[in-house]
């Protein structure tokens, strides 16, 4: 953290030559670095001078864009944010030795699942088939195949989305073990082929858990990610995969479980790992 402690009192100084008092006070104190991206939370009495405030944090922090934080909604999960600065948000992320080409504008990239990214180079096996249903830009799926040496189908619907995606299996030299769908998951023909399934979504998680089971092989792992509400925890997200598992006539047994993130108040992104047996 040493090199944000100086670059605070940089801004400051610029900025106090241009902006009343008061308003420094308010000037943001932590920001999000995605490649040479910033992403700004800016409060509303900053609003007249946002373009200004923008420029001067490119300068000190050296990056070429920054963008004011937007929401987060929609099937794609696709963000919002204002450029505030500069001419475009795609940039190359690296994290892990891992390099993600990704529209910081409009693709969401969480630099707080940085310990899941990791966690998914580790559990992953040389030679086993993993396949992702929700590959975004790579996100889980990319440690798999770079450092996992693992066999990787990768699912993306969002044909913006999917150009990233396949540009990064190129990026990281995996196009030998990593193929990629620009298709509805639902839509995937395969079945009773993946030892490990990747399920890196969230809020209609749930909906999906009978295709996961299908693309599954006895004895498979499925990494399932869903929102809770905290009064739920800790019987859920596992309780109703287990409930819809068995309506479709398999057992499940729990084998780890995480909290990656707070998602909002009172509600938490959390992760389960899942082994499945057909009945």
């Amino acid at each position: 953290m040493g090199k944000t402690q100086l670059i605070k009192p940089r801004i400051r100084e610029i900025l106090s030559r241009e902006l009343p008092g008061e308003l420094i006070q308010m000037l943001p104190k932590h920001w999000v670095q995605i490649g040479d991206v910033l992403i700004l939370p800016l409060r509303p009495e900053l609003e007249p001078h946002k373009h200004q405030i923008a420029e001067v944090y490119a300068q000190v922090l050296g990056v070429k864009t920054v963008l004011r934080k937007g929401r987060i909604g929609g099937e794609f999960r696709e963000t919002n944010y204002e450029l505030l600065y500069g001419n475009d948000a795609i940039t190359v992320h690296v994290e892990n030795g891992i390099k993600y080409k990704l529209d910081v504008a409009r693709i969401m990239f969480s630099p707080a699942n940085v310990k899941e990214r990791v966690r998914m180079a580790k559990v992953a096996k040389p030679g086993e088939l993993v396949v992702d249903m929700f590959a975004g830009i790579g996100h889980l799926s990319l440690p798999m195949a770079v450092h996992g040496k693992a066999r990787v189908i990768a699912i993306e619907k969002s044909p913006y989305t999917f150009r990233f995606l396949v540009e990064n299996i190129e990026l990281n030299r995996v196009q030998d073990r990593m193929t990629a769908y620009n298709i509805d998951n639902r839509d995937f023909p395969g079945e009773d082929i993946a030892d490990r399934v990747l399920m890196g979504y969230v809020g209609k998680t749930h909906e999906f858990i009978p295709k996961a089971l299908s693309i599954a092989k006895e004895g498979a792992v499925i990494h399932y990610h869903n929102t809770v509400p905290e009064r739920l925890m800790p019987r859920e997200p596992f309780e109703t995969f287990r409930r819809i598992a068995r309506e479709h006539g398999y057992e499940v047994e729990k084998l780890n479980e995480l909290v990656i993130k707070r998602y909002a108040p009172g509600v938490w992104h959390v992760v389960v790992d899942v082994r499945v047996f057909k009945k």
